[in-house]
């Protein structure tokens, strides 16, 4: 019956991924099959953490995010959890031995959330490598499988990927992270007053300059993942380019969206660019 129960997990990870985001998702079932559920998996966990710091304001976040912490760990070490969640990520910890190090990064940004509202440059740069480069990283490591001379090869290109998606987040959910969380993720930025135009379209350059490097290791990834982070690739892309055409009026007061019939254009392109040209 372990089968049955590790099976279980996997799929409560998947759900929580399809429910929370429709996009990623496409991007997943583009992945080889065998990769599908630890991504998932990965996802199922930083979702959790996500919800409690950015939800639940009635509650004791650092509390609940420390107890999520510490049966993360216990659920790696035991190589078993009740929470259905954690078991899927626990297994695909083990499985593919990601770094203990990447989890304590991404629970020290997501502590970050519980006590900041705006960033240095040092904090901000601290925030998205725990928050996003580190996820990047782990899924790199399901990526390539176990080849640890590709991951040290296409580490520092899933880091910037990582960092890209992150920081579209950020100014596609400018006006939510403001009026919803008191947040501002634009770095050295202390005050909303102070927020402008400007500053808004440096982090977009910033983030075309990522996206520009996250796409040379894409080209370098194993053919099980390249379609599935490249059709992911384009749609974040495609959100940014959107996002820059806007003044920040219009991302305070609505979110920039891509809609269902761009987003089946663009898994289109990349199946084409991916699996028929092999330009990717």
């Amino acid at each position: 019956m372990i089968q049955l129960y590790e099976k279980v997990s996997f799929d409560t990870s998947k759900l929580v991924t399809t429910k929370y985001s429709t996009s990623f998702s496409l991007g997943i079932l583009t992945l080889d099959k065998k990769l599908r559920k630890h991504i998932y998996a990965i996802y199922g966990l930083v979702r959790i953490a996500d919800e409690i710091v950015d939800t639940f304001h009635h509650l004791d976040k650092k509390k609940l995010l420390d107890e999520l912490k510490n049966e993360t760990y216990k659920s790696i070490s035991n190589r078993f959890s009740s929470n259905l969640v954690l078991n899927s990520f626990q297994i695909t910890v083990n499985e593919y031995k990601i770094p203990k190090e990447l989890i304590d990064a991404f629970f020290h940004s997501m502590e970050m959330d519980t006590y900041k509202n705006n960033f240095s440059r040092e904090d901000y740069d601290k925030y998205v490598y725990g928050s996003a480069e580190v996820v990047g990283l782990m899924c790199l490591k399901i990526f390539v499988d176990g080849d640890e001379d590709k991951y040290k090869e296409l580490r520092e290109y899933a880091r910037a990927l990582g960092s890209a998606f992150q920081k579209v987040n950020f100014l596609r959910d400018i006006g939510s992270d403001l009026n919803d969380r008191h947040r501002i993720y634009i770095p050295e930025v202390p005050e909303v007053s102070e927020i402008t135009n400007e500053e808004k379209q440096k982090l977009v350059q910033e983030t075309e300059r990522e996206f520009s490097l996250a796409l040379e290791g894409i080209k370098r990834l194993p053919n099980s993942a390249k379609l599935g982070v490249y059709s992911t690739y384009l749609y974040y892309l495609a959100l940014l380019r959107k996002i820059k055409k806007k003044q920040l009026d219009y991302l305070l007061s609505r979110r920039v969206r891509v809609n269902n019939f761009h987003k089946i254009l663009l898994l289109l392109k990349a199946f084409l660019q991916v699996k028929v040209l092999k330009l990717i």
